[in-house]
């Protein structure tokens, strides 16, 4: 099989990631907060699904361990998608893609894999990354210091969680867990909406009207396709080579948001982002086999 194209269908699903703060920005501009735009992407996504795959709805209320992964799916997106339109975006990408260190700690309680002195290694270098990028000279510890910080953590911490219940889950249909994820990032955007502007922390959605519904349908179509060419690439390819190609998520990110004046490079940035991205690109990193048996 020639892999070339499912690693293209892969970087466009990493270009529709990585370009999509710049359409829900777009899209707060018009009034329409993140999450509730969130809330209009999965839910048509949800249907879409549903009106292709009805009986995959029947499997997921009848498995209740594919609630969790809806969950986990839901707050990846609560996370990510609020936090790069109130944060730096090269530093929400960077601390999202924490993601490889939260997978060696969610192993082993949940897959039963116990880390590997080279996975320590790895998560030595993503925590130094992230304290890199979060240490100021304000601060004597390297915490988040701001609201994007903690959703981009969150997110990260989701996303692993996500991908280690896939794996967990796997004997259950595909369709259905594909639904799970949907369902999860329609609800739980809803309901994170719904708690937020009862706090006075995200605004209420904006009448209808013609230019953001507009937009918000291009980007709802947007985020289907690239999840179309996510299961089309990602089931065509080794994991360490999807992994890999998704990184280039991270290149998006930053260019855009560099040039679209909605990011800054720092030095320390740079340095703690190296990091992140090396422990990221070599847990990624096919393992060299080792030593046949002699015969």
């Amino acid at each position: 099989m020639q892999p070339l194209l499912p690693a293209l269908a892969l970087m466009f699903n990493a270009l529709v990631w990585g370009l999509s703060w710049w359409p829900l920005r777009a899209l707060g501009q018009h009034g329409l907060h993140a999450l509730w735009a969130t809330a209009l992407i999965y839910s048509f996504s949800l249907l879409c699904l549903l009106l292709a795959r009805p009986g995959a709805a029947r499997a997921f209320w009848s498995h209740p361990p594919l609630w969790l992964l809806a969950a986990a799916a839901g707050l990846t997106n609560v996370g990510f998608n609020w936090a790069v339109t109130v944060g730096d975006v090269v530093r929400v990408v960077l601390l999202f893609y924490l993601m490889p260190a939260w997978s060696v700690l969610l192993a082993w309680p949940l897959l039963g894999e116990k880390p590997t002195g080279g996975a320590l290694l790895r998560l030595a270098l993503a925590l130094t990354g992230v304290a890199v990028v979060l240490k100021t000279g304000d601060t004597p510890w390297p915490v988040p210091e701001s609201l994007a910080d903690g959703l981009a953590l969150l997110g990260g911490f989701s996303f692993a969680l996500t991908n280690i219940l896939l794996l967990r889950l796997n004997r259950f249909p595909a369709p259905s867990r594909v639904l799970a994820m949907f369902a999860g990032g329609a609800l739980m955007s809803t309901l994170t909406a719904a708690t937020g502007m009862a706090h006075g922390l995200v605004t209420a959605p904006p009448a209808p009207a013609a230019p953001w519904l507009a937009m918000a349908l291009g980007l709802s179509l947007t985020f289907l396709l690239g999840n179309l060419c996510l299961q089309y690439g990602a089931s065509r390819l080794a994991a360490q080579t999807t992994a890999l190609v998704m990184l280039s998520e991270v290149v998006f990110a930053s260019v855009s948001s560099v040039v679209g004046g909605s990011a800054q490079l720092s030095a320390r940035t740079l340095l703690g982002g190296a990091l992140i991205v090396l422990a990221a690109g070599w847990s990624a990193w096919p393992a060299r086999p080792g030593p046949r048996e002699p015969a």
